[in-house]
C-alpha cells in the first residue's frame, strides 16, 4: 500500500506529513467489518470535513469570479461536487488501488463504487486540510475540481436533468413524466434508492442514488440519453 500512496502523493503534488492521515482517507467502513483490529478508523469523519471544505472553496471561487444569479451558481456548484464528478476525478487521480474495501465491496463496480470513490475524494480533501491547512486544500480543489468548470459550462451539464426531461417530454410527447420507487437496498445510514422514469405506462429509464431526489435525477439523466435528447 505504501507504493500506491506515494503514487497518489506524486499525482496530486502534495507530500503528507502524517502518512496515516492520507491512508485513513481510503478506509471504507466495510473493510473494518472484516478487519475489526485494523489500526485506522474508517474515512467517514474525514469525508464529513472534506465535504464542507470542498463546498466552501467552490462557492467562494464562483462568487468571486462570476456575477451570475444565485440559482445558476448553485447549479454550477452542484455539477462540480456531485458523486459522478468526484468519482471521475478520483479515477483521474487513480487512487482506487488505495481503497480498503470488504471483499463484497471490492467486487462491486457499479453505482456503489461511484459513491465510494466520491466519498473517498471528500475524505482526501479533509485529510489534506488537516495535514496541510486551508491553502493547500484550496490548491488541490482548484487544480482537480474547479478545473472541470469549463467543461461543465460548455456541455451545459449543470442544467437540472429533471427539468430538461420534463420540458422535452411535454414538447415532444405531450406527456408529463412520472417517477416511481422500484426498490431500496442497503443499511439505513447508506440506503440506495432505485427509481423508474415513466412516460405513461412505458418505463424509459432507471436511476439510483443515496436519496430519492438523487435517484430521480440519475433516472432523468439516463432518460435523456435513452431518448437521444442530450444534444
Amino acid at each position: 500500500m505504501e507504493k500506491q500512496l506515494k503514487a497518489v502523493e506524486k499525482t496530486i503534488g502534495i507530500k503528507f506529513k502524517n502518512k496515516k492521515m492520507l491512508e485513513q482517507a481510503f478506509v471504507h467502513r466495510s473493510y473494518l467489518n472484516e478487519h475489526p483490529n485494523f489500526e485506522l478508523d474508517h474515512n467517514e469523519r474525514l469525508e464529513f470535513l472534506g465535504d464542507a471544505v470542498l463546498e466552501l472553496v467552490v462557492t467562494e471561487y464562483l462568487y468571486n469570479n462570476f456575477p451570475n444569479p444565485e440559482g445558476e451558481l448553485t447549479n454550477w456548484r452542484a455539477s462540480l461536487v456531485n458523486s459522478r464528478m468526484l468519482a471521475k476525478i478520483g479515477n483521474d487521480i487513480a487512487f482506487e488501488d488505495c481503497l480498503y474495501l470488504s471483499k463484497g465491496e471490492a467486487k462491486d463496480t457499479g453505482k456503489a463504487r461511484q459513491f465510494i470513490l466520491a466519498n473517498a475524494m471528500e475524505a482526501l480533501i479533509g485529510a489534506i486540510y488537516l495535514d496541510q491547512g486551508w491553502e493547500m486544500a484550496k490548491y488541490f480543489i482548484e487544480r482537480f475540481v474547479l478545473s472541470q468548470l469549463a467543461e461543465v459550462l460548455q456541455s451545459k451539464s449543470y442544467l437540472d436533468p429533471k427539468s430538461r426531461f420534463q420540458e422535452l417530454a411535454q414538447e415532444k410527447a405531450g406527456v408529463t413524466p412520472v417517477y416511481k420507487v422500484l426498490g431500496e437496498s442497503g443499511p439505513d445510514h447508506a440506503k440506495t434508492f432505485e427509481i423508474g422514469l415513466f412516460l405513461g405506462s412505458e418505463m424509459i429509464a432507471k436511476g439510483s442514488g443515496l436519496s430519492k431526489q438523487e435517484a430521480q435525477e440519475d433516472a432523468a439523466r439516463n432518460g435523456l440519453e435513452a431518448k437521444g435528447w442530450l444534444k
